[in-house]
């Protein structure tokens, strides 16, 4: 039963809920007003709505503490007379932060701290990270935009920021913003994990500190304190998550925990039990004795640490002969049940069949096996077996039937099965045993010995095998379908070579132990029937289910039920995650319900190093549970490592946090390192160096916006600049009327939309993102820029229609630029957007905002306008002037001298190249009166060539000449 603490979690949850839900329903059906936008008053502060327009929505934001009624005023005239009236014109929720932001204009330097949290707040307030935020449901069936749905991976509830959650952050919201843009209604959900192990342990951390354990303090007392330490610690990181962007629909958040979940966890694993797939039984598990519970193989990591290796004595039995033995583990001595030679090891044939006795054990005697798995040439070729705890030595024992003998309590002491040395800590007891059988002479010599080590991933102890009644789950019939749905492309793995790694953990597994003797987390719902035993349980939903069977299975109806103490494998819930976080199995059957809509999942973006853990499970999960792989793509991320490639570390000194990182250099720097210039798969090594300069490149961006607002756009009309605003692509027919510059800008703009349009739907995110700044940096500003100044100045030869085409060119491509960059590096583009022309969003969306502005190519189908031949002739021009550029930096011109020169290029390069003679003039820093464009070949040409010069080859059929008088002072 959930706590009282758990109840009020989803008593405020589900409030929450309805209230956000009531926000999100389609227009007409919800308030008679239009989706995100209220009738205005005179004051756009305040909201108004008539009396007649659902005052229960008040009532539910009220409780839900959404809204403050101080901030509405109620119409006390009818609806009719207050949304008609042709001079209540519409006011956006979002108004106040536009205003603002226009009136401050783009002032200084970029400083992502004094608008970063304010345009969170606005996006998140405004409803911007719903689903229908750019469109109603209604119109994107109409349009048949599928949903794109992310399930965020559920970062530990009480965790904290780290390098792993900002990538996944990163990578997500690019996915999120770009699928957003090109209207799909898109859902990336988010939530937070219960985490049983780290949980639990730092509450029993807190515990010892008072001199208590759990056990002492009982279940129901520390359930309450753990309750209690996630109110206290958890929630920081959702809001560390959000100081980086993350466009995840806050309102649909979830917890492992809560009630639907609990209620989800407890149906799989009934669900499972009814096909047979659950079962109990004996086998070695993975021990943590500090946590005192079993562990998967999965959360076991293995460290090669400095050891030792054990040589000692086995006496034959009735003889003074002795088998000589080595082991790294001398304390599992006393759970021995037999020593193991190679048959085809002459040294020890003759004792095959023979027994030994087992040292400081009062004379048990156990026999010498055979078998071809003993290594001749490892220690002494002599294996001792211990079933009761070692893996390799269990499956040896069950091959030969050997008894099984546990030496071990729960919290790694020795018990009454290991003699004299019961009571006493594992690692105590292995001195204490190694000196009494010194005493004895049966020591032969102790060795250095590097080995591998397991440690709890969690805890960090070292992890005991032994033998265990446990919970299992039967995975290969589930493994066989998660492994078909990639061969049969139901699930495509991005990249594709991990492919062969998730053939070969599928091929190979083993049974799923679910059950930890924890009690943090989902108690599993199973009922022991009688006082004690556990030879007849139950499975059933909750207790009222359990009783019930029992009757029906002959039992009276006072009979004592006792529900199973361990709890449900974190992973387990985990599992469920893409399903149950949108309804199952409560609303599996509801063609209207968000389970209908929004499963299964497009995208499950995590790091590679829980393809196991977390993906395989849900796939295994999902599939058996609801016929549908979870979703379509799995895309896998690298680790993010230290500048050297080397795994971060505290002990190292080399972490990099990510909360300092965005409160130097801002979120969209931090972002764009993470995600650009890597590949899915790869490990990323995180330079500082590249976040700084990625923080110049969203400065240039500032400067760029700063000159178009504040030069280019300078004394514009009113209406002139609501003309400026960018609403689709560039016709033909407006493409085909500009010079060469503008036709060769927009067309190297449409590539790079398409291109980065087709990388980002094919996963290739980092690649799509350095095209961009790429596009920007060197492109628009190093040559649009420079040239729109011939046309916007007089002074540089501009005339007012070159100055008007020259506007619309520069505002047309840096808009389309934000567009693209906007899911990279969504803050600074915002803040930017909001300072160029813009046009009047349609009714249903929930804000005139940059996140739910149109991606530049709404359809794939539809080519943007491109000349290749205008490319071609301007990189032309681009040649000839960096020709000229490295001339006068060769013989070291001042940078504000201007020298002569004579062109020579062949038709129809010299008539182009002559129209942007200003643009060249300006660019290479030329004498406007002393530049002339001659035909190659010409009289004048040979003229030309006649003066002493510094001769450049351009390309085929142009050439510069620059007469050395000009170049070197006398």
């Amino acid at each position: 039963m959930p706590s009282q603490l758990e109840s009020k979690y989803n008593t405020r949850r589900k409030s929450t809920m309805v209230a956000m839900a009531l926000l999100s329903t389609a227009p007409a059906r919800a308030f008679n007003v239009p989706f995100r936008r209220l009738v205005s008053s005179k004051s756009s502060s305040s909201i108004r709505l008539a009396k007649t327009q659902r005052p229960a929505f008040f009532s539910v934001l009220e409780k839900s503490s959404l809204l403050s009624m101080s901030t509405v005023t109620t119409d006390t005239s009818s609806s009719s007379s207050s949304s008609s009236s042709p001079s209540s014109a519409p006011v956006w929720l979002d108004s106040k932060y536009d205003v603002e932001n226009k009136s401050q204009g783009i002032v200084g330097k970029y400083e992502p701290q004094l608008f970063e949290d304010k345009i969170y707040k606005w996006w998140e307030d405004a409803g911007c990270f719903l689903p229908d935020a750019k469109q109603s449901k209604e119109e994107s069936l109409s349009q048949g935009r599928e949903p794109y749905v992310l399930p965020m991976p559920p970062p530990n509830v009480t965790g904290r920021l780290h390098m792993g959650h900002a990538i996944f952050v990163a990578l997500q919201d690019v996915l999120a913003r770009f699928h957003r843009m090109r209207g799909r209604p898109v859902l990336w959900l988010p939530g937070t994990d219960h985490a049983g192990i780290a949980t639990q342990l730092q509450v029993e951390k807190a515990l010892l500190a008072e001199g208590k354990t759990r056990e002492e303090v009982g279940r129901e007392e520390f359930l309450k304190r753990v309750w209690e330490y996630k109110e206290e610690q958890g929630g920081a990181i959702t809001s560390q998550l959000r100081s980086l962007g993350a466009s995840a629909d806050w309102s649909r958040e979830r917890f492992t925990m809560d009630a639907d979940n609990c209620e989800s966890v407890t149906e799989a694993f009934v669900r499972f039990h009814e096909k047979g797939l659950v079962y109990r039984g004996e086998y070695m598990v993975n021990w943590a004795p500090r946590l005192k519970t079993a562990v998967s193989d999965l959360e076991v990591e293995y460290s090669e640490e400095e050891g030792k290796l054990y040589f000692f004595k086995y006496m034959v039995q009735d003889s003074d002969e002795f088998l000589p033995v080595a082991t790294t583990r001398p304390e599992t001595i006393m759970g021995d049940t037999a020593v193991c030679v190679n048959p085809n090891d002459e040294r020890y044939k003759h004792l095959v069949g023979k027994n030994v006795v087992v040292p400081m054990s009062g004379g048990r005697t156990i026999p010498v096996i055979s078998d071809e798995y003993v290594d001749m040439e490892f220690g002494t070729g002599a294996l001792k077996i211990t079933p009761g705890h070692d893996p390799n030595d269990y499956a040896i024992g069950k091959k030969f039937d050997l008894p099984i003998i546990n030496i071990m309590n729960k919290d790694g002491s020795l018990n009454e099965n290991a003699g004299d040395y019961n009571g006493l800590d594992r690692f105590v007891a292995r001195d204490k045993l190694w000196k009494d059988m010194e005493e004895k002479d049966l020591v032969i010599k102790v060795e250095p010995h590097v080995q591998r080590v397991p440690r709890s991933q969690r805890g960090g102890e070292i992890i005991e095998p032994l033998v265990s009644s446990q919970w299992f789950v039967k995975a290969d019939g589930m493994a066989s379908k998660a492994l078909q749905a990639v061969e049969k492309g139901d699930i495509k793995i991005v990249p594709e070579r991990f492919n062969k790694v998730w053939y070969n953990w599928l091929e190979d597994i083993r049974d799923w132990c679910v059950s930890r003797q924890l009690w943090w987390g989902h108690r599993i719902p199973v009922w022991y029937v009688g006082e004690s035993g556990a030879s007849e349980y139950i499975v059933a939903r909750n207790e009222a289910d359990a009783r019930k069977k029992a009757v029906e299975n002959g039992h009276p109806e006072d009979v004592v039920l006792r529900q199973e103490d361990d709890v449900l494998d974190t992973w387990f819930s985990s599992g469920l995650w893409p399903f149950a976080t949108v309804g199952w199995p409560k609303n599996e059957h509801d063609p209207d319900s968000d389970f209908a809509r929004f499963y299964p999942g497009t995208c499950l973006e995590t790091g590679y190093d829980i393809l196991f853990f977390w993906v395989a499970r849900m796939a295994m999960m999902g599939i058996e549970l609801t016929g549908k792989a979870p979703f379509s793509v799995v895309y896998l991320h690298g680790l993010v490592r230290a500048a050297d490639g080397s795994k971060m570390s505290k002990t190292k000194g080399n972490v990099v946090d990510p909360l300092e990182t965005v409160a130097e250099y801002g979120a969209d720097s931090l972002r764009y390192s993470l995600v650009t210039g890597v590949t899915p798969g790869q490990d990323i090594p995180l330079n500082m160096d590249k976040i700084a300069a990625n923080k110049q490149f969203a400065n240039k961006l500032w400067n760029c916006c700063k000159f178009v607002t504040e030069n280019a756009l300078k004394d514009v009309s009113e209406d002139d600049m609501k003309a400026l605003g960018v609403d689709g692509t560039m016709t033909k027919e407006e493409f085909d009327s500009l010079p060469l510059p503008e036709k060769y800008i927009i067309s190297k703009c449409h590539l790079l939309v398409s291109e980065v349009t087709k990388e980002i739907e094919n996963y290739q995110l980092g690649a799509a993102g350095m095209k961009i700044y790429e596009f920007l940096w060197d492109q628009y500003a190093d040559w649009y820029i420079e040239i729109s100044k011939t046309r916007l100045y007089e002074g540089n030869g501009g005339t007012q229609e070159e100055a008007k085409i020259a506007r619309r060119v520069l505002v047309y491509i840096l808009d389309t630029s934000l567009r693209l960059l906007h899911p990279y590096m969504p803050f600074v583009t915002e803040q930017l957007w909001h300072h160029l022309p813009r046009r009047e969003p349609s009714k249903d969306r929930a804000s005139n905002s940059l996140m739910l502005a149109d991606w530049p190519q709404m359809d794939d189908q539809k080519d943007l306008v491109v000349d290749s031949r205008a490319v071609s002739a301007f990189e032309c021009f681009q040649a000839l002037t960096r020709s000229i550029r490295n001339a006068r930096a060769e013989y070291n011109v001042e940078q504000g001298k201007k020298i002569s020169a004579r062109i020579l290029a062949e038709q129809p390069l010299k008539d182009i190249i002559e129209k942007e003679i200003k643009s060249l003039v300006l660019l290479a820093k030329l004498d406007a009166e002393d530049v002339v464009v001659i035909e190659a070949a010409s009289d004048d040409a040979n003229q030309a060539v006649a003066v002493e010069s510094v001769k450049l080859v351009v390309q085929d059929g142009v050439e510069a000449y620059l007469p050395l008088a000009g170049l070197i002072d006398p």
